[in-house]
């Protein structure tokens, strides 16, 4: 059975022979956007990754805390005013701009969308923050609460992914000491992925 795991699995990488190719679903705690990791050695023996965004994955593996929204957190989004509401005519990356997303679920970290609304719905958690959006006209009408603005965050983002070129694919560097770093093309837009925990003997790192 395949696992989605934080980050690629040392060992694997280690084993992998000239011209084999590893594949891993990444995903962070948050079940929304994950990733693809195309792990290949070449025939020098050079490792070299990519890390691309799709639309599922497999189930979360062993030490993956899962976050989710409840149906309380999820009923407040879908029914409360909010504290904050505000029309914006900002243009917000679709459904399909998988590799914004991706970039959102590592760099904006603790987000949830709730997949099952008509519209744009994210809830935070870990704090209560929650976004509804409703497209009108050319822009969006906007309704949000908690300490968290989600809707600057995602639009700040959205900005550097957009200067980045609006990667829909990553480069994955994953160096002799442990560390996998993931960048866009031009470099412009990066992120780390974590550090492994501990693990009991017998369990593939």
């Amino acid at each position: 059975m395949s696992y989605t795991v934080q980050r690629i699995p040392s060992t694997l990488v280690r084993l992998l022979a000239p011209r084999g190719r590893l594949l891993v679903h990444v995903t962070t705690a948050s079940p929304s956007w994950p990733g693809l990791a195309v792990v290949e050695r070449t025939a020098q023996g050079t490792v070299r990754g990519a890390l691309r965004a799709v639309e599922f994955a497999h189930r979360a593996g062993h030490g993956v805390d899962r976050i989710w929204l409840t149906e309380e957190l999820r009923h407040r989004i879908a029914t409360e005013p909010g504290t904050r509401r505000f029309a914006s005519a900002r243009d917000m990356p679709s459904v399909g701009d998988r590799g914004f997303w991706l970039a959102a679920d590592h760099l904006l970290s603790g987000l949830v969308r709730d997949f099952g609304a008509e519209h744009l719905a994210i809830g935070a958690p870990g704090c209560g923050s929650w976004l509804r959006t409703v497209p009108v006209g050319p822009g969006w009408e906007v309704a949000a609460d908690g300490p968290r603005d989600i809707w600057a965050e995602l639009q700040g983002l959205a900005d550097r992914w957009r200067e980045a070129g609006s990667p829909h694919c990553y480069r994955l560097d994953i160096t002799e000491d442990g560390c996998q770093r993931v960048s866009s093309p031009c470099g412009a837009l990066a992120w780390q992925l974590p550090v492994p925990r501990p693990v009991a003997e017998g369990v593939i790192s």
